[in-house]
């Protein structure tokens, strides 16, 4: 079962969000790719956690992800502690990715940036043999990603470096408004959102063109990391 990408998000939709176009063109590259959840999002403004629930298959479906899991954590009271770690270590053992995808170094939401160190920790804690963990009974074998990338969100961050999805952005605007709770809907009676207006929803596609614009391609997702980006030659750049 081991993936080529595992991507987390705090929340579901956060991957769609940020790096739901990347997915795509790496499935479409033959790429196994999975997607993992914190929470359930239960505290959200609008919808439930049961129709978030359904929202996020719909998703995932759409971007053809080999998997997608939730740990279950309480929306907006996790923490980056021992306990949340030793189970973000499971899931990364069971499906050993060679590439992690999560959260925003900072952002609005708080949950962000939790996510964002929670993960992190947890891929270099994976590594060491001496963090012990079993899932379902079998103990498992200590295993690092070899990257770890944070996809931006609703703060515009400067990226450290962006992947051409041009092509991609239809299919991850069909899996963003699969959440059809949380998104721009002129006839909902939900309560209003600053992720459920027009204007969020516009921005997802014209930042992701604006950073296409500055590179020279159709559409581009930015990514931050903690470490550099090695290139084997300048052939390798766009």
């Amino acid at each position: 079962m081991k993936l080529a990408i595992l991507a987390i998000g705090a929340h579901p939709d956060d991957v769609e969000l940020g790096c739901g176009a990347t997915i795509a063109k790496e499935i479409s590259l033959g790429k196994k790719v999975g997607i993992l959840d914190l929470t359930k999002g239960e505290l959200g403004t609008r919808g439930s956690a049961e129709i978030r629930a359904e929202e996020a298959k719909k998703g995932a479906k759409i971007l053809g992800v080999y998997v997608r899991e939730n740990l279950g954590f309480a929306d907006g009271f996790f923490v980056n502690d021992e306990k949340h770690q030793i189970e973000v270590i499971k899931i990364i053992r069971k499906y050993k990715p060679e590439i992690v995808l999560c959260n925003a170094f900072a952002d609005r939401h708080f949950d962000h940036p939790k996510g964002s160190s929670l993960v992190s920790d947890a891929c270099f804690l994976s590594a060491l043999e001496k963090v012990e963990t079993e899932l379902n009974g079998v103990k498992q074998e200590a295993w690092r990603p070899k990257f770890v990338y944070h996809y931006i969100q609703w703060k515009n961050l400067e990226p450290d470096f962006v992947v051409d999805v041009t092509g991609f952005m239809d299919k991850k605007m069909e899996a963003v408004k699969a959440y059809s709770s949380q998104f721009y809907d002129p006839n909902s009676r939900e309560p209003t959102s600053p992720i459920s207006s027009k204007n969020f929803l516009d921005s997802v596609l014209y930042r992701a063109q604006d950073l296409g614009r500055l590179v020279g391609v159709e559409a581009a997702e930015g990514f931050n990391t903690e470490r550099y980006v090695a290139v084997k030659s300048f052939d390798n750049l766009v």
